[in-house]
């Protein structure tokens, strides 16, 4: 499905959300982190905002739901315009049910897992989704360094993923950057959010093509070293 590159608007300027979103429009998604301060003990933004950036950009919106009760709210999130939502399994009542009424609003369904939450036990569940994320850092508060226990997950994932024959998206979010980015992508990530790297960046377009051609490399030398 091709490396993707999603930078984080958690790290750009929140008062000046278009023109922080003009910066990346060579992106593949915008990821945007909503968090209510119960799920995780931050507050970002919410419904109103999504649905003002996405009147502001042709680059499609990807919802990353840290929430409580997503059961009720993520439906919204692809009213407002969002292209794909991903909510937290910890979080969600009845995640099949949900992920099945977002793909029939038409948006791409995604689901989160934290670094602890294992991904086995949802084995049954990926023919459901359009997207797993596997968060290499606990999710709330950008800027964290990567954790290297997640990239076992990675390589476990994908090879579930691959198992069933699933058409979907990888991605990792948390600490990704020049420095760690091959090392998802060997794992077998495809889809890649990154926040402080991008937006922190003298010319943040240009580090979207520094990532995904590292990635691109990554992923190549991988599936080169399986063949032989």
């Amino acid at each position: 499905m091709g490396i993707q590159i999603s930078p984080s608007m958690l790290a750009s300027d929140f008062a000046n959300l278009a023109a922080e979103a003009e910066r990346v429009s060579n992106a593949d998604w915008l990821h945007v982190d909503v968090m209510d301060n119960h799920f995780v003990p931050n507050l970002t933004l919410g419904l109103p905002v999504v649905e003002a950036l996405a009147k502001t950009t042709e680059t499609p919106l990807d919802c990353h739901l840290m929430i409580e009760d997503p059961d009720r709210w993520a439906p919204g999130y692809v009213e407002a315009g969002a292209s794909s939502v991903t909510f937290h399994v910890e979080a969600a009542r009845a995640p099949i049910r949900l992920a099945r009424e977002i793909r029939a609003q038409g948006a791409k369904a995604g689901m989160g897992l934290r670094p602890a939450t294992p991904i086995e036990p949802y084995e049954d569940m990926l023919p459901e989704l359009d997207m797993l994320l596997v968060m290499t850092v606990e999710p709330g508060f950008g800027g964290q360094a990567f954790l290297d226990m997640c990239l076992p997950k990675i390589r476990r994932t994908r090879e579930l993923i691959d198992k069933h024959g699933v058409d979907m998206w990888l991605q990792v979010d948390g600490g990704v950057s020049s420095e760690t980015i091959e090392r998802c992508a060997e794992a077998g990530a495809d889809v890649f959010v990154a926040g402080s790297a991008v937006f922190r960046a003298d010319d943040p377009a240009d580090m979207v093509e520094k990532l995904r051609a590292s990635a691109a490399s990554a992923a190549s030398a991988a599936a080169a070293s399986a063949r032989a």
